[in-house]
């Protein structure tokens, strides 16, 4: 089916491969234009992605209705897809989508991905920021990582300033390939801030209870945004198998491709199986030229 032909109030995007079992992709941001994902470091010319935008942003429009409603949404897609489950790969703050389409509708959900997700709202935490090694003697990196502690501003001009001035940290390097990764897609500060409301107070308990499909972590080992050993934790209280990449930030697609793709294909074409106990397996890789 040809997702341009779905009646649905969010956009779809159908990149790469038309034939095959779909793969909904969420992007993360949250609601950052998707085109930030690229073709994910070559999975779209082996797989089906239909990406989900989620309501907010640039061509779904609207607001969100909180990440922990929005999971309507992924059930959605997969009734107008026609299947019964979906497999789901998504990108830092859509991995809270993710996990509240699972807890919400255990089964309409094949399988899991979650790549460098926020972890210490999850996990509890304390980040580790302070000892992942970066590029801090780069004036650019350190301005960064000073822009981290930032206050959110109050307008969308002022605040993707600053979401492109912390960029340079975001990246286990700050060469001109993550240079021009980093201004592509954008946000508005109103879907941001959308994103986070009506959340339950007791989501973390509710994801934690859930029985979860089988889930893959994928996390960078010199990922800022959301420490190491909080993905780690992550990853056990979710019964989730890990893959740490090392030499890599944020986006591990565009700073590790060949590890990256091999991490999802290799996911995505295994056999399922039930939820169990994680276990943490580095994967060493070369920064590409």
């Amino acid at each position: 089916m040809a997702v341009d032909d779905l009646d649905l109030p969010f956009a779809v995007s159908q990149i790469g491969a038309r034939d095959g079992e779909p793969v909904v992709v969420l992007p993360g941001g949250p609601c950052r234009g998707f085109e930030y994902l690229g073709d994910l470091a070559g999975l779209a010319g082996t797989y089906n992605l239909v990406v989900l935008h989620p309501r907010g942003t640039p061509l779904s429009g609207g607001l969100s209705h909180g990440w922990w409603a929005d999971a309507d949404d992924v059930v959605a897609l997969a009734d107008a897809l026609g299947v019964r489950q979906v497999r789901v790969v998504a990108h830092s703050a859509a991995t809270r989508l993710a996990l509240a389409a699972a807890a919400r509708f255990p089964d309409r959900l094949q399988s899991l991905a979650l790549v460098t997700p926020p972890a210490s709202w999850l996990s509890g935490t304390t980040e580790d920021v302070g000892v992942i090694e970066l590029d801090r003697d780069d004036p650019e990196v350190a301005d960064a990582l000073e822009a981290l502690e930032l206050d959110d501003p109050d307008t969308d001009a002022a605040f993707m300033r600053l979401f492109r001035r912390q960029a340079a940290a975001t990246y286990a390097h700050w060469t001109r390939h993550e240079q021009a990764h980093a201004g592509v897609g954008v946000m508005n500060l109103a879907a941001v801030s959308a994103w986070f409301t009506d959340i339950p107070v007791d989501v973390v308990s509710r994801i934690c209870g859930a029985v979860m499909p089988p889930t893959l972590v994928i996390g960078g080992g010199n990922d800022v945004l959301t420490g190491r050993q909080p993905v780690v934790d992550y990853a056990r209280a979710l019964h989730a198998e890990l893959a740490v990449i090392d030499d890599c930030g944020h986006y591990p697609w565009v700073e590790q491709p060949d590890a990256f793709y091999r991490i999802v294909d290799d996911w995505l074409t295994g056999e399922a199986t039930p939820a169990r106990p994680s276990h943490s397996s580095t994967v060493d890789a070369v920064l590409p030229d």
